[in-house]
């Protein structure tokens, strides 16, 4: 039991002294990154399904 207290003293101790949290315009900044970078995949794998998707129907047309 004691050393499960110890996990837990340890933990907190940690996440209160020794992380660095960002600051509020630090998270804004990363987190609109992150958006952008979604937004950008997200377009580029809707173009690629479309892309493959009228190659495969005109392939499908064809021999079928």
């Amino acid at each position: 039991m004691n050393k499960i207290t110890h996990y837990f003293r340890e933990s907190s101790k940690e996440l209160l002294e020794k992380v660095s949290w960002p600051t509020w315009s630090q998270l804004q900044q990363s987190t609109m990154i992150v958006l952008a970078a979604t937004l950008v995949v997200t377009f580029a794998v809707l173009a690629m399904d479309f892309g493959a998707g009228n190659i495969l129907k005109f392939i499908y047309t064809q021999l079928f």
